[in-house]
């Protein structure tokens, strides 16, 4: 058995958590978070608060600079060539929306979009909304059986009327990662925009915007171990600069009149109103923190823990694993057992997983369907956490069977 993981104990809700009698199985949906950041949230607020890029006073100054500072740790992050290509939003889904309206002055009826046959519905519905309202045609790209895009059906599907590509870089109901390069590449041959839904990718590894050369990449704060109600939409600038202006308000007008105003380009324009501030600071202090770790350590953690987890299920009969899943997580069905019933017997013995469609109904229905139990895995799990799992499953299964 490997060793437990050596950075449980920056994380104090993991052993809140075990007082409670919890194991926390469900780090797709959402992440425990580190000490850094709990203190950075805590020093921004009881150090005084203060709106960004307005006020004159020291408390604003002090502010604006954290602010960002942030930005400037995303856009190293995410190896962006400028901070001004980092959009904060209230989610990845407020950020997708924002591309989505941004974006629909650019289509005319008949052109198509195209998406994979498993995203989130943050990368679903918004472009079939979309495609209602301008007459566009919704191009669904196929599945291999491993989980993964059909390549080269997709690649005979993308073709000159395809004006935007949005497909997600990890799949958060089978845990597959997604052949990216080749698509992006063939969808920016043909002329169309490209747009990546990271927020399960952004947190297993490092990943190179430049070296994607995707148009967008979006991500949520939250699956990253930082604060909720945060997202982030990096943008190419020439991308950037196609984008119209979708909500109003205070901080991203240039000029206003009572007739007529002008508003800033990216990323404040993009940014109406208060922003996030402490999440924004808290986001930059996780960074912080995942930078100090040994990035090759955590992915050997993660991929040791993720193939116990594998052998476990794999041992279990009349259990299926759908697919094959690379990174962190696994979906699985169990012959003969609803997967309700199963999670709340599981939730009963303190295991947090999740049951359903994931937010992806329409892939979870295409498996023939109405739902799966989901076990992902973070950083701060270790073995321990899992034969605690592996032990309320089978008790689970045997009342059930």
């Amino acid at each position: 058995m490997f060793q437990p993981s050596p950075w449980r104990a920056d994380f104090p809700a993991i052993a809140a958590l075990q007082r409670q009698h919890q194991t926390y199985l469900d780090s797709a949906a959402t992440t425990q978070k580190p000490q850094a950041l709990l203190d950075a949230l805590s020093h921004y607020y009881g150090h005084g608060a203060a709106n960004v890029h307005r006020a004159q006073h020291l408390p604003g100054a002090l502010a604006t600079q954290a602010f960002e500072a942030s930005r400037d740790k995303v856009a190293a992050w995410l190896n962006a060539s400028g901070n001004g290509q980092i959009v904060f939003t209230h989610g990845a889904t407020s950020a997708l929306n924002l591309l989505a309206y941004g974006l629909e002055h650019r289509f005319e009826a008949g052109e198509e979009i195209a998406v994979s046959a498993l995203e989130h519905h943050a990368n679903l519905l918004p472009w079939q909304q979309l495609a209602q309202r301008r007459g566009l045609k919704l191009m669904i790209l196929p599945l291999a059986e491993n989980g993964q895009i059909d390549l080269d059906a997709a690649l005979q599907m993308i073709g000159p009327r395809t004006r935007v590509l949005a497909v997600s870089q990890l799949s958060n109901v089978l845990g597959t990662w997604q052949p990216l390069q080749p698509l992006l590449d063939h969808a920016r041959a043909q002329g169309a925009l490209t747009v990546v839904d990271g927020a399960q990718g952004i947190v297993h590894g490092r990943h190179d915007v430049s070296q994607l050369g995707c148009d967008f990449y979006v991500f949520s704060s939250h699956k990253l171990y930082g604060p909720d109600g945060l997202g982030v939409l990096y943008g190419r600038n020439e991308a950037l600069a196609l984008l119209r202006h979708w909500q109003f308000g205070g901080e991203m007008v240039q000029l206003a009149g009572y007739q007529e105003s002008s508003f800033r380009p990216a990323p404040l324009g993009f940014e109406a109103g208060t922003p996030a501030i402490a999440s924004v600071i808290g986001l930059g202090a996780t960074l912080d923190y995942l930078a100090s770790l040994d990035a090759n350590a955590v992915i050997a953690h993660e991929t040791a823990l993720h193939q116990h987890l594998l052998r476990g299920l794999g041992d279990r009969e009349d259990l299926r694993v759908l697919a094959a899943p690379q990174a962190a997580l696994a979906s699985f069905v169990v012959d003969g057992v609803h997967n309700a019933d199963l999670s709340h017997l599981l939730t009963e013995q303190g295991i947090a997983v999740r049951a359903g469609h994931h937010c992806a109904m329409p892939l979870v229905n295409s498996l023939g369907l109405d739902g799966a139990i989901r076990v992902s895995l973070a950083l701060y799990n270790d073995s321990d956490d899992l034969q605690r799992f592996f032990d309320a499953l089978d008790q689970a299964l045997e009342l059930l069977r």
